[in-house]
């Protein structure tokens, strides 16, 4: 058996995808390897889910919607072991989810209204996390993966790519789902950095100077920053005071925070 019918739930954001090439798209894209640990966040009708499982014979699915739970589990069998975990994914800890097993693959048609806020709780495991790749509108998959200088350039841009590599992958049309988004989607692929690679020693210090900087996008540093640092500060970085957030590297906002930070060990103010 495969994905079944089910109606969507607007209050849940859902929006079911039904187009056959792109879910081959998708499947292809995690290419899973035997021994890869997948879990999947909001498999809806299993359109994801069962081409995965047939593919790699084992998954974990992270599923908040309890009516969609038994016709899961009935679908899945003769397909693969499937395991349910019936749960707000913002609520799952990855790291414990993880364990001493290996790291996890995450998979997902992301829901729209709570997209950002699954990114960020992904990050937070980013240790136990070895990919993800995602579905989610164009608008926000436009954001994670642009370039300084470009006007959707900002701290989702920053924040992501800080921590990994994000790469666009392949768009697609509303009217694979249904019911069809009002926008365009995208699938987008995160690889986490290892920690080495990273530098951000401070983790609320470097997230309050890229929140700060992007705070009024107009201002410059020197202005954006003025609660945190002074302009003498940014200079002492190796920054400019008068350059906007959007002109910025994310190698130089780990920069920005870490010369705060050492100001910070050294007993100066920040």
């Amino acid at each position: 058996m495969s994905s079944f019918k089910a109606p969507p739930k607007k209050n849940l954001g859902q929006h079911f995808l039904t187009d056959r090439s792109i879910i081959d798209q998708i499947v292809r894209a995690v290419n899973p390897k035997p021994g890869d640990r997948l879990v999947e966040i909001g498999p809806g009708q299993g359109a994801i889910t069962f081409p995965l499982l047939r593919k790699h014979g084992e998954l974990t699915v992270i599923e908040f919607d309890r009516d969609l739970i038994t016709p899961l589990m009935e679908a899945a069998e003769g397909v693969g072991q499937l395991t349910i975990i019936h749960k707000d994914v913002l609520q799952v800890d990855f790291s414990k989810l993880a364990g001493d097993e290996g790291p996890l693959r995450l998979v997902g048609n992301l829901p729209y209204n709570i997209s950002s806020p699954i990114l960020f709780h992904a990050l937070d495991h980013a240790d136990a996390v070895l990919d993800m790749h995602f579905m989610l509108q164009k608008e926000v998959v436009d954001r994670m993966a642009s370039e300084p200088g470009s006007k959707v350039y900002g701290r989702l841009s920053v924040m992501l790519q800080a921590y990994c590599t994000v790469t666009s992958l392949f768009d697609v049309p509303p009217a694979s789902f249904r019911p069809p988004p009002k926008v365009d989607s995208s699938v987008v692929r995160l690889v986490p950095k290892p920690a080495d690679q990273i530098g951000i020693a401070d983790r609320v210090l470097f997230e309050r100077v890229v929140r700060e900087a992007f705070g009024q996008r107009r201002k410059t540093l020197r202005n954006a920053l003025q609660l945190t640092c002074s302009g003498a500060d940014i200079e002492a970085a190796g920054l400019r005071p008068d350059a906007r957030a959007e002109q910025l590297q994310v190698s130089e906002f780990v920069q920005l925070a870490a010369h705060l930070g050492s100001l910070t060990v050294g007993g100066a103010s920040a």
